[in-house]
């Protein structure tokens, strides 16, 4: 029983980091954190690093304390759910569309090229305003319609 309610938070967590990213990204680094947030949208400096990989930083320790503790019951599941969309996302967000790592360039796929286009939609405004599509795993559905 306990492992299969493990399982069912890690895939709960897993899912609910895509709403916590979405809310963030939004509400949090468009909003009062843009400090943070701008030199990912504005490539006004020469540094890999980017001052929005502080956010990862932020998730990464709210996991790594779940791991470490045992104050917050099934900590491990929950934990390794927001660890494992923090690998996803990265794979995603920063290798896959950013190129950090000059990796999956050709993918062709239809998932693929639905998260391309809704993240270059995305970039297209430089501001903290009148942006759109925050999310990352989950695309609005008008992106996998287009050819």
């Amino acid at each position: 029983m306990n492992l299969a309610l493990s399982i069912l938070l890690f895939l709960l967590t897993f899912a609910g980091m895509e709403f916590m990213a979405w809310f963030t990204h939004k509400y949090v680094m468009h909003g009062f954190l843009w400090v943070l947030h701008k030199d990912h949208h504005r490539k006004d400096h020469n540094s890999w690093w980017e001052r929005n990989d502080l956010f990862f930083v932020f998730y990464a320790a709210i996991s790594m304390f779940l791991f470490m503790t045992d104050y917050v019951a099934f900590g491990n599941a929950i934990g390794a759910g927001i660890a494992a969309y923090g690998a996803t996302y990265f794979l995603v967000h920063d290798i896959f569309i950013h190129q950090r790592f000059k990796m999956f360039k050709k993918a062709n796929h239809w998932y693929a090229k639905a998260i391309r286009r809704a993240h270059k939609i995305h970039h297209k405004h430089l501001g903290k305003d009148k942006g759109e599509c925050y999310g990352m795993l989950v695309p609005p559905m008008r992106f996998f319609k287009q050819k």
